[in-house]
Order: C-alpha cells, then sequence, then structure tokens
C-alpha cells in the first residue's frame, strides 16, 4: 500500500488537496472519505480509516475541504453546501482518473455532507457515515457563545479544535437550512451508520434519528465505547472492518475492470500518479502498481516490470515444489526463492552478435523440513520443470496489435 499526494479543482474553482490511498490485494473498489467540521484528511480518522479500508482492497481519496488544510480558499467564504460541492467535484476528479467512486463514506460533519451529497454522484453504490449528525445546526454549538456576534457582526473568530477560524453569517444560516434528515429519507443507496453510544460531541439520537429517516436497505453498528474522533487503533480498525465487509456487498460490479469479465488475463494502464512510468496492473481482480526506480527516471512507488518477471519465476518454482512435495508425501516445510535478473555477454549464443547480452536468471532456492539428500536433489531436478521457467528458457511468441484514439476534442463529430 501507498498513498499518493493529487490535487484537482473544488467545487469553488480552488486547488483541493488530497491523498489516494491506494489498495491491495484483491481490488475491491474506489472510495471518497469526507473529514469532519474544521478537521482535515490529516486527521487521524481520516488517515487510520482511509488505510485501514485500502489494506480490504478499497482504495480512499481522502482530501481536505475548501479553505481546510493543504487546499486554497478562505475557510470564512465557505459553508456546508460547498462541502457538498467539493466532495461532487471530487467524485467526477476521480472518474475523470479512470477511479469511479463507489463507496462514500463521511465522519461527523463529513457524514452529514456525505448523505446531502450523495443522491447526485453518478456510479456510487453506497454510503457509510461515522459519528453523524442528524441536522447539520449540530456543528454551531461548537461556537454558541459567539453567534449573536455573528449574526449582529457578519462574522466573528472563534477557536476551533484548538485553532482559531473567522465563522460569518453565510455559514451560520447555511448550516441552520441544509436538511440532512430530508435527504437521507430520499436516498436510495444503501447506508450503513456507525456511532457510538456514548458520543459526546454528537449524540446517539442523531444515529436514531437518521436511521428512521432512512429506506432500507439501512444498517446500523454500534461503536461501543469509541471516542467520537477514533482515537484509538481498535477503534479505527474497527470501523474499516465493518465498512469494508458491508460495502462488499455492493459496490463489487462486474462492470470494473477485470473482475473476471474482462478479455484479458491481464490489463495495464498509464494511472495519474506522481511520475511518468507508474502503471496500474489489474489481474482477475487483483491490483498492483508498477514504476521504474528513481535512478531511471521514475517515483519507486512499486516494482519495476522485470521484477515482477522475476517475481513471477520464483512464485511459480515455489508453487512448483510444494505441489510435487504434497503429492510425494515429502515432508517438505518451506520453500524460499530468492531471484536476481542480470544481462551478460552472449558468449554461448551463437547467433549472437559480440555487443549482444542475454537475460539471465540466477535463481537460489532454500528447502525446510527433514529431506533426504535423494527427495532434495530430485526437487532442484523439479524447479527446472516450472512452467515460467520453460517459458523463459524456451521463447515465446508475441503477438500485438494497436489501436488509436483520437482526443474527443480533436476527433470528428
Amino acid at each position: 500500500m501507498y498513498s499518493e499526494a493529487v490535487t484537482f479543482s473544488g467545487g469553488e474553482g480552488e486547488t483541493i488537496a488530497g491523498r489516494i490511498e491506494h489498495p491491495v490485494g484483491r481490488f475491491v473498489g474506489w472510495a471518497l472519505f469526507a473529514h469532519c467540521f474544521t478537521c482535515s484528511k490529516q486527521s487521524r480518522a481520516a488517515i487510520a480509516v482511509s488505510r485501514a479500508l485500502a489494506e480490504r482492497g478499497i482504495g480512499v481519496l481522502r482530501f481536505d475541504f475548501t479553505g481546510i488544510g493543504e487546499s486554497a480558499g478562505d475557510f470564512a467564504e465557505t459553508s456546508f453546501t460547498t462541502n457538498v460541492t467539493d466532495i461532487s467535484a471530487a467524485s467526477q476528479w476521480m472518474a475523470s482518473q479512470g477511479r469511479p467512486v463507489s463507496l462514500l463514506v463521511g465522519h461527523s460533519l463529513g457524514g452529514a455532507a456525505a448523505i446531502v451529497s450523495a443522491g447526485a454522484l453518478e456510479g456510487l453504490k453506497a454510503v457509510a457515515t461515522i459519528g453523524a449528525p442528524a441536522e447539520t445546526g449540530h456543528a454551531i454549538r461548537q461556537f454558541d457563545d459567539h453567534v449573536d456576534t455573528i449574526e449582529a457582526e457578519g462574522e466573528a473568530e472563534v477557536m476551533l479544535g484548538g485553532r482559531p477560524f473567522t465563522v460569518r453569517r453565510k455559514m451560520l444560516e447555511d448550516l441552520r437550512s441544509a436538511d440532512v434528515t430530508k435527504a437521507v429519507a430520499a436516498l436510495k443507496l444503501p447506508l450503513l451508520l456507525l456511532h457510538a453510544p456514548a458520543d459526546s460531541v454528537v449524540g446517539i439520537e442523531n444515529a436514531t434519528g437518521l436511521f428512521l429517516a432512512a429506506r432500507h436497505p439501512k444498517s446500523f453498528v454500534s461503536m461501543d465505547d469509541a471516542d467520537h474522533f477514533l482515537l484509538r487503533d481498535e477503534d479505527t480498525d474497527f470501523a474499516a472492518s465493518v465498512i469494508a465487509a458491508w460495502a462488499g456487498r455492493y459496490i463489487q460490479s462486474p462492470a470494473q475492470p477485470d473482475t473476471g469479465t474482462s478479455a484479458f488475463d491481464v490489463t495495464v494502464s498509464e494511472t495519474a500518479g506522481t511520475g511518468p512510468y507508474q502503471n496500474e496492473v489489474l489481474t482477475r481482480g487483483f491490483r498492483q502498481i508498477i514504476d521504474e526506480p528513481r535512478k531511471l527516471g521514475g517515483t519507486d512507488t512499486g516494482p519495476d516490470p522485470y521484477s515482477l518477471l522475476s517475481a513471477g519465476l520464483g512464485g511459480c518454482t515455489s508453487i512448483t515444489l510444494r505441489m510435487y512435495a504434497d503429492r510425494k508425501g515429502w515432508p517438505l516445510e518451506k520453500v524460499s526463492v530468492g531471484v536476481t535478473h542480470t544481462r551478460e555477454h552472449a558468449e554461448d549464443c551463437k547467433t549472437c552478435g559480440p555487443d549482444d547480452r542475454i537475460d539471465v536468471f540466477t535463481r537460489s532456492i532454500s528447502v525446510q523440513g527433514p529431506l533426504t539428500e535423494e527427495q532434495t536433489q530430485r526437487l532442484m531436478e523439479i524447479a527446472d520443470r516450472c512452467p515460467v521457467h520453460r517459458t523463459l528458457e524456451s521463447g515465446s511468441l508475441v503477438r500485438s496489435q494497436i489501436s488509436h484514439k483520437m482526443p474527443e476534442s480533436e476527433g470528428s463529430p
């Protein structure tokens, strides 16, 4: 798993800063994470839950709303509505990168924004919230002492989360007018509500109100004694595991790439990553990033193609030995294979020129267990029968075709 810094235009046209937590293992889908009021993409909940979801195959874009964290814009000019439009802009940007968002996750006021924005997001399959309020006016309680000043003078500086923020009458009115309960009642998507009964920031009655107003399919999961801000590792892990298990029922779609319906065994495509050579590899629903090392102009965010080829040889060797030993009933406890790839002078190649080189894969096999010398030697012979070994030594035929797609702006109408 790795984290990628990205930027895109928000709902107000300002530059939004985000981070994509790339998934590992079997690829499930892509999600957005909306942070709590005046928090940021760097809040503990945003980081921990996003990374925990990525570890379960769900890639996540977490981002700062306009005027928050590393995103451009003036917080004083924002409102709950701008948060909603930022979520929409983030979803559209992800789709433009070939990563359509299927799951929307929101924490606290970000959960309310997720509910309000969800109905208008194309391709969205499910919504999950953590400690979300049933009405956005709940956020006003964090600066109750300044409400009279804001209404009388138009703005006031308030302390939120230990930091000063300027809150203007526009935000106050917007928080009062947004109708989360109406939005959740109109939502035609599966909804998961996670909430702690003892939440001292957003009371459990908010979850009750949202759950009663929502349509089926809807689910509620108690976070037991969790803090509103998910300050413990066990709470973020629990939230992520529940969301991933629940969302897996809804967001996996035959329309997603490489879930068994692809015409190809492996699909490789360039990403919009941090370097020029980063590519995404999809095979049977599993996702992998390949890249080049920095010394060759890449950003070293994944193994290079030759490393994957070496891994194929090593993996095939280990699997072949395991299959053979199990079939024979031999006491093989563990197999480890080290592979090194080099290019050497083609001294033994009769058809090669004096400057030609050949690819050499040096394989070191380690076996553990009470094996006899004869069994160990036989396993060495079997290793040479590994299908990938045979493919590399015998050579292969590569048939290729190419198609050319013009950019839409240049193509014919």
